[in-house]
């Protein structure tokens, strides 16, 4: 075609640079979808420090003070109870900072049988008829797909507590009951 019609063979090669652009970036989301590159980089409770650290000076935060308590090392835990408290860790502290209007925000992990997490912020707390959107219910199918649970509720006077127990595959416990034993 570059012979006959140089001008088509360049508005095609354009085009097609184009398409690869967005499926290239495609791939990158999607893969990035099923494991955060921060895992490997910096581990669970580093991702999630890091996390806390972004939403702590997000733009219409004037500063939430971001507390985290956990264990200064984890084991190695399985990849999707890793993903699933990023994640979730990932969309709470995401709703502290567009919706709580919070100034603390204590974010809390520790093991036994099971991974938890827990992020709690002294916010407005949630409206008396609130209606969860995609976010809050994909903390919860995130929880469940794992055999765990995800609870999302106002504190007793402000503020909101999400609370997520992710349950390790038994082969797990068997393999490394010894290692993860209470680490708090």
């Amino acid at each position: 075609m570059i012979p006959q019609d140089p001008d088509e063979a360049t508005a095609l090669v354009t085009e097609w640079r184009s398409t690869l652009r967005s499926v290239i970036a495609d791939i990158r989301r999607l893969v990035y979808d099923l494991r955060p590159p921060a895992l490997d980089e910096l581990g669970l409770i580093g991702a999630i420090r890091e996390q806390a650290t972004q939403y702590s000076t997000y733009a219409g935060t004037n500063g939430v003070q971001m507390l985290m308590d956990a264990p200064d090392h984890l084991p190695a835990l399985p990849a999707a109870v890793e993903v699933a408290a990023y994640r979730i860790a990932q969309e709470a502290l995401a709703n502290v900072a567009r919706h709580a209007q919070a100034r603390t925000c204590r974010i809390h992990l520790w093991l036994d049988n099971a991974l938890h997490l827990s992020i709690i912020d002294d916010g407005i707390g949630l409206p008396e008829k609130h209606r969860s959107g995609v976010g809050l219910l994909s903390m919860r199918e995130r929880a469940e797909e794992l055999g765990g649970s995800c609870s999302i509720a106002s504190t007793g006077s402000l503020g909101t507590c999400v609370s997520a127990l992710l349950p390790f595959p038994k082969d797990f416990l068997t393999d490394h009951l010894g290692k993860v034993r209470s680490i708090q």
